[in-house]
């Protein structure tokens, strides 16, 4: 006798692992041709098992989404300058919106063919008025007019012409060839004025001469070390010439200075890469002055192109070493130049030895046991390094 089963309550079927195994060996949507028309796709069609309630599963919620990669960034284009500096060292950009552009400025002559007419103008107001004295105007051929007082309609007129007088002749100015005006207004860069000869210039504006001239500059005697650590003292001459007179003058307090820090910064850097002296070896050193002037170079026209400097050369003129090492590297110097002259007379008297000694014995001149040999040897390579040593 069956035991009556509620109703709604079905046998126990399988769990949803199991589902979702079924699921994923038999396809996906209908992929194994089993799926009807109304199949839903990404879900998973499981024959019911008899007598249990089964509930369609979609298949990506047991797994993980794989997350897709991110685009690579483009890389941004980098100066021709900061390719050449050592990766991983940030060099400074400066302010990209100060930028070196065009001052208002006028010819000279238009300022003072117009503070002319403006004092002409004072003085045929004057004249009219009777102010002038007469014998002022009777040096100029004009008739003299009586004194009537200045009255209100003269003055909006001589106020006016006086302050274009003013404006007129206030802003005349003399621009020499090598240098250039940087205006500005309340703080405000305004422009660079590069004319040369008689100019007018806003008198509201405020000037700052620079110089763009190709200038060089030398070092006092600069501490470094090489990469063994030993101490040096260099000397460095430096071409350079300003090119951006807005950087130059706005984005640092004064830029011969930053120069010479950056000098002296850049050299510690790269006097640091090399040893001052290879005694025993062919290596590079920093005797080769026209490797260590292009790295140089490079290296400080990178870190003052933020500021509008442009450089052209660096040299190091002089590098020496310290007082404190001189004595005893000057002795290891000539240590090493002894062992090499020494290795070198070696290395001649032997092959004058072995050729004589072949000569002697090919030609049948002589003939040398072993011991013989030997000694035949021996007194040739004393006669010979003798010789050499003497010479």
């Amino acid at each position: 006798m069956g035991i009556p089963r509620p109703q709604g309550v079905g046998v126990p079927g399988p769990g949803v692992a199991e589902i979702v195994a079924q699921a994923v060996a038999r396809g996906i949507g209908g992929r194994d041709g089993a799926g009807g028309e109304g199949d839903t796709p990404g879900l998973a069609r499981v024959r019911p098992v008899r007598g249990a309630a089964v509930t369609d599963v979609p298949v990506h919620l047991p797994f993980r989404a794989r997350p897709e990669a991110p685009a690579p960034a483009p890389t941004p284009a980098r100066r021709p300058a900061e390719r050449a500096v050592t990766a991983g060292r940030r060099v400074p950009r400066g302010d990209e919106r100060l930028r070196e552009h065009r001052g208002p400025v006028l010819p000279g002559w238009i300022a003072v063919v117009v503070g002319a007419l403006a004092l002409t103008g004072c003085a045929t107001v004057l004249w009219r008025a009777g102010v002038v004295p007469a014998t002022l105007v009777a040096a100029f051929g004009v008739p003299p007019r009586p004194y009537t007082g200045l009255r209100a309609t003269h003055w909006p007129p001589l106020a006016f012409l006086g302050v274009v007088t003013l404006l007129a002749l206030g802003g005349l100015g003399r621009a020499k060839a090598g240098h250039a005006w940087v205006l500005t207004l309340f703080g405000r860069y305004r422009g660079t004025v590069r004319r040369t000869g008689l100019t007018w210039i806003s008198p509201l504006l405020l000037r700052q001469r620079v110089d763009v001239r190709l200038r060089h500059w030398r070092s006092e005697p600069m501490p470094a070390v090489d990469s063994g650590g030993l101490a040096l003292q260099v000397v460095v001459q430096v071409v350079w010439q300003v090119r951006d007179t807005a950087r130059a003058t706005l984005a640092v307090e004064d830029h011969t200075e930053y120069l010479a820090e950056q000098v002296e910064s850049a050299t510690a850097r790269v006097l640091s890469r090399l040893p001052a002296d290879a005694f025993h070896d062919d290596a590079p050193t920093l005797r080769d002055a026209e490797a260590v002037g292009d790295a140089l170079t490079r290296t400080l026209a990178a870190e003052t192109e933020a500021i509008g400097i442009e450089v052209f050369s660096a040299q190091p003129t002089r590098i020496e070493y310290a007082p404190e090492v001189a004595e005893a590297m000057r002795r290891r110097r000539v240590a090493a130049i002894d062992a090499k002259h020494r290795d070198t007379v070696l290395t001649a008297v032997v092959d004058a030895v072995d050729d004589t000694v072949h000569r002697l014995t090919s030609r049948g001149i002589v003939e040398l046991d072993d011991y013989e040999r030997k000694a035949l040897v021996k007194d040739l390579t004393v006669a010979f390094y003798t010789g050499r040593s003497d010479q």
